[in-house]
This record gives structure tokens, C-alpha cells and sequence, in this order.
């Protein structure tokens, strides 16, 4: 096996035929980035949407959403053990280098994966050993039976043992202290695609892998792609409708009909996985950035209450989305197993409601506190964040807002220093133990790292890790049921929307929006 110590791992694409007999390039744009190209550094959308075009995990969701097989070829909880279930890998898969994948690799990316720095972690906290068993078989035991563990691997990515371990990157990258690896600038997967070149947050190049498994199996018709983060949604519509890209993942909804009626462009639309919310932390004594001395508002659900209220999800939806939104009451979007319209419907909106509860918990002239947004990863998400200031600000609080890209915005809530902030949330697994493992358990190790509002129930806590074992799916969703009802009555978060994908492209591509807002280029096509 040969390593490169440096650069780019490229393959040999100069001179070989793609697949398809039309294959082209395709110029993309969205709003951010990905963070990284450490595939266990980020749980964060548009990283991952970068990694799968290089990267793989054993099982993947399609375009429709639907798990299927990616590296692995079948799978099985075994009979005689039901806490062990066993993966068949995919035979004859080379990394972009030339190396075998093999169930070495697996085993040492899912070891990878369970380590301290993982921004994946929480999504095999079940998971005890993971054990080769022959050169393309795999196990792994968990604590007690998982019937639910596939549903955790569709955005756990393969990588190669031997490369990342002579270019000293066994360790997943810290991104929340700074830290810059070789697995964070540098990849070598077993994807449909090679990265031949990057520029972070200006312009990233990939080639058709030309010995990709999937020939046949996919339309595999891009045989380029050249990404371009464009954050500013008046340049990224310009570039869409002068020709200059081929498709973007976001369009804005101030433009949806502009893009629409061009002539040879169309719009995408459907229901997207992801539910925007906001953050605040209860659990400290003082916070930094309000005006109260040695006491948290946040603390007192009352506040909390007061402030869900004030919020008016029907004027944002109308006059910030243009429509394309689902206001909720819940951080779980309706895909997810655990969802319920009744958890849902929406509290109505009421101003003096709202001021009387303030009032009650000794805030009657308000507060003042500082909000931090993200200005490039949701769908108006800084407009949507001067819209809550005003709404909080007719209620008393005055709100400081302080807006910044996402790859500032991220590291202030993975280090717990933010005290009122935005995040949306996509679940991957749809099921409800995604959420309340990242955003409701109390922080340890191995659970609770994007929960930074401080809420730490030990009988919740308890009853998230049960989720993990109970192989009775009524037992399970009653408990599921329980530990919503307690988050809600201690409303932890104040949810806005669910969003609404909106993928602009040429009339000439046909390609369905994948629910999770995860396009995987393979299967695009041009007419």
C-alpha cells in the first residue's frame, strides 16, 4: 500500500472514458461551506453533503430519503445474539489511492468515529465493540439490543486505515479548539468523486472517480463538480440565472418565483428534515451578556414560557419565509418517529400573556441579553433573527443581536459560550433518540454536546439511554412520549420552523430534493 504524505490524494482520471455517454460538468453553489474534510470532525449539514460525494458510509439514504446499502451489501441483528448485528461489506471497493477496502477500515473508522474529539460520537454511544470478522465482515455488539442502530450509520463515513494513520491523522480534528489536520484538508475515500482541488469558503473541484463501484448501479453523469460557496442570496440567484452555475441548494424565498419562470431553470421544492430553533441557557447562575446582576432570567421558566409566546411564527412565516415554512412548537420535524401533531400545533401568540409571565418572575421592566445567529446556514436565518428581536423586544427583553457564518457561529455553542443562540437541527436517523441524545441529555463524554442550555434531568437522561436497548417499540415510543411531555413543560427551547428545500437548477437536470437536503450527485441526470 502506498501513502502520500502530503497533497491531495487524486486519482487517475486523464484519458479514461466516464460511464455515461453525457457526462458534464456541474457547477453548484449554496450559501456555506463545509467546515471540514475530516469526515468524524463536523455532524453539521453541508459538511456531510461534501463528504458523501467523496466519502461513504456502509448504509446510506437515496434521494427518496430510504436507507439502502452503501459499503455494506446486507446486514442483520443475529439470532442467537440480537446485541450483535452483523454487516457483509461490499466487495472490491478501492479507495481513491488504489487501496482495498476492507473490514479493517470499518472497524477502524467506527473506532475513529467513538473518539472524544467525534462530532459523531453521540450516534454509537449504544455501541460496545465493533470486531472484524473476516476480510470483509464486521460486527458490532452494543449494550443491549439496538433494533434501531442502522438508522445511526448513514452519515458515518469510511475511511482508509493505513492512509490515515501514516499521515497522522488518527485522531479525529478538534474543530471547537481550532485545530487544523491532514484529515481536514486532505481525503481519500471510496466515493463517486475525487477531490482534485480546495480553496475553503471560495472554491472546491471534483472529478468522476473512474474506478467507482457503483458504474451501473448509478446514472454517475457528472463527470466535475465545481463548488462554490456563494453567501450572499442576491450573487447566488445572479449566477444561477446568468448561466454561471447549474444549480443551487438554496434558493431564497424572496426569489422563488423570479428563479421559477426563467426561462430553462425550474425550482424543487419539498418538505425538508431540519426544524430551526432557538437556544438559551438556564443552567447558569449569572449570564454574561444580560443586564440582571448575580441572577439568570433564562432560569426561570417563566421567562422561558413568556418568550416562546412572544414569538410570532405566523407573521415570520408570512413576511420572512414568503410561505415556505411550517411553524411548530417542537424541535422535531414531522418525519421523526415521536412526532405528534398535538406536540406540533403552535401556542397562540399573546403579547401581554407574555408580559404577565415576565412580570411574575420579577422581570416586569425586562432585560437586556445578547443573541447569536448564524448569517449563512439556514434559510434567512439572520432575518429571521432580527424579526424574534423585535417580537421579544415588544414583551421587554431588549435583544442584542450578533450575527456571524456558521463556522464562528458552531464553536460557540460545541464550547458552551453562548447564552442565547439559533441552531437547526436535521435528523438523520428519523427518530426521536438523535435529538434528545445531542440536545436534551445533560453533557458527558459521550452524549449532550450540543446541548448548551444547561437542562440536565437525571430521570430524562435515564430514560434517553433506555431508548437505546428496548426492543419493544410500544414500550419504546411511550417512553419517547414521556420524556417530550417533561421537555416541553420545561421548555428547554424556543422552536420557530420547520424549513422548506427550495433547489434551483437547469431544466436540463433532473433530480429530486432529498429530504434531508443531502444531494448525492451520483444519481443526478441531464436530459
Amino acid at each position: 500500500m502506498k501513502f502520500l504524505k502530503t497533497g491531495i490524494v487524486v486519482a487517475a482520471i486523464t484519458g479514461m472514458a466516464i460511464s455515461a455517454a453525457n457526462a458534464q460538468t456541474l457547477r453548484w453553489a449554496r450559501s456555506g461551506d463545509s467546515l471540514t474534510l475530516d469526515p468524524h470532525a463536523q455532524n453539521e449539514g453541508p459538511t456531510h453533503t461534501l463528504a458523501h460525494q467523496i466519502y461513504e458510509p456502509l448504509l446510506q439514504r437515496d434521494m427518496a430519503g430510504q436507507i439502502t446499502q452503501g459499503l455494506a451489501t446486507s446486514w442483520k441483528a443475529l439470532a442467537d445474539n440480537p446485541n450483535v448485528w452483523r454487516f457483509n461489506l461490499r466487495k472490491g471497493v478501492k479507495f481513491h489511492d488504489g487501496s482495498d477496502f476492507t473490514a479493517d477500515d470499518a472497524v477502524y473508522s467506527f473506532k475513529r468515529a467513538m473518539m472524544p474529539t467525534s462530532a459523531m460520537k453521540e450516534l454509537l454511544t449504544s455501541v460496545k465493540d465493533v470486531r472484524k470478522i473476516d476480510d470483509h465482515t464486521i460486527d458490532m455488539e452494543t449494550n443491549g439490543a439496538n433494533p434501531l442502530l442502522i438508522n445511526n450509520l448513514t452519515n458515518l463515513f469510511m475511511m482508509d486505515s493505513g492512509w490515515t494513520e501514516a499521515n497522522g491523522a488518527s485522531t479525529p480534528q478538534d474543530v471547537a479548539a481550532g485545530e487544523t489536520t491532514f484529515a481536514s484538508q486532505n481525503t481519500n475515500g471510496t466515493g463517486a468523486f475525487v477531490l482534485t482541488s480546495r480553496t475553503p469558503d471560495q472554491k472546491t473541484v471534483l472529478k468522476a472517480n473512474p474506478n467507482y463501484w457503483g458504474k451501473g448501479t448509478f446514472p454517475l453523469e457528472v463527470s466535475e463538480i465545481i463548488f462554490t460557496p456563494i453567501q450572499s442570496a442576491a450573487t447566488r440567484v445572479a449566477a444561477l440565472l446568468s448561466g454561471e452555475v447549474d444549480f443551487i441548494q438554496d434558493v431564497p424565498v424572496q426569489d422563488l418565483k423570479r428563479v421559477g419562470s426563467q426561462s430553462g431553470l425550474k425550482v424543487v421544492t419539498a418538505a425538508q428534515n431540519r426544524v430551526i430553533f432557538f437556544g438559551m441557557n438556564s443552567g447558569l447562575a449569572d449570564l454574561k451578556t444580560d443586564n440582571v446582576e448575580g441572577k439568570n432570567p433564562f432560569a426561570d421558566v417563566r421567562v422561558r414560557r413568556a418568550m416562546n409566546i412572544a414569538i410570532n411564527r405566523d407573521a415570520i412565516k408570512q413576511v420572512v419565509m414568503r410561505d415556505q415554512s411550517s411553524p411548530t412548537n417542537v424541535i422535531m420535524p414531522p418525519f421523526v418517529n415521536g412526532w405528534t401533531a398535538a406536540l406540533d400545533k403552535i401556542p397562540a401568540h399573546d403579547v401581554a400573556a407574555a408580559k404577565k409571565l415576565l412580570a411574575d418572575a420579577g422581570y416586569a421592566d425586562g432585560f437586556s441579553v445578547t443573541l447569536n445567529c448564524p448569517n449563512d446556514r439556514y434559510i434567512n436565518d439572520e432575518a429571521i433573527c432580527l424579526a424574534a428581536v423585535g417580537m421579544f423586544g415588544q414583551i421587554g427583553i431588549k435583544v442584542n443581536l450578533d450575527a456571524k457564518p456558521k463556522a464562528q457561529h458552531f464553536p460557540l455553542i460545541q464550547n458552551k459560550t453562548t447564552e442565547f443562540y439559533m441552531l437547526g437541527w436535521g435528523v438523520p436517523t428519523f427518530d426521536s433518540h438523535y435529538i434528545f441524545n445531542f440536545l436534551v441529555h445533560g453533557t458527558t463524554d459521550k452524549r449532550g454536546s450540543w446541548n448548551n442550555t444547561g437542562y440536565d434531568n437525571a430521570a430524562v437522561n435515564d430514560m434517553i439511554v433506555s431508548l437505546e436497548s428496548e426492543t419493544d417499540l410500544a414500550v419504546r415510543d411511550a417512553t419517547i412520549g414521556k420524556i417530550w411531555a417533561q421537555i416541553q413543560e420545561d421548555q428547554i427551547y424556543l422552536p420557530i420552523h420547520n424549513q422548506v428545500l427550495n433547489w434551483g437548477m437547469k431544466d436540463g437536470i433532473t433530480f429530486d430534493v432529498q429530504p434531508e437536503d443531502q444531494p448525492h450527485f451520483k444519481y443526478l441526470s441531464f436530459n
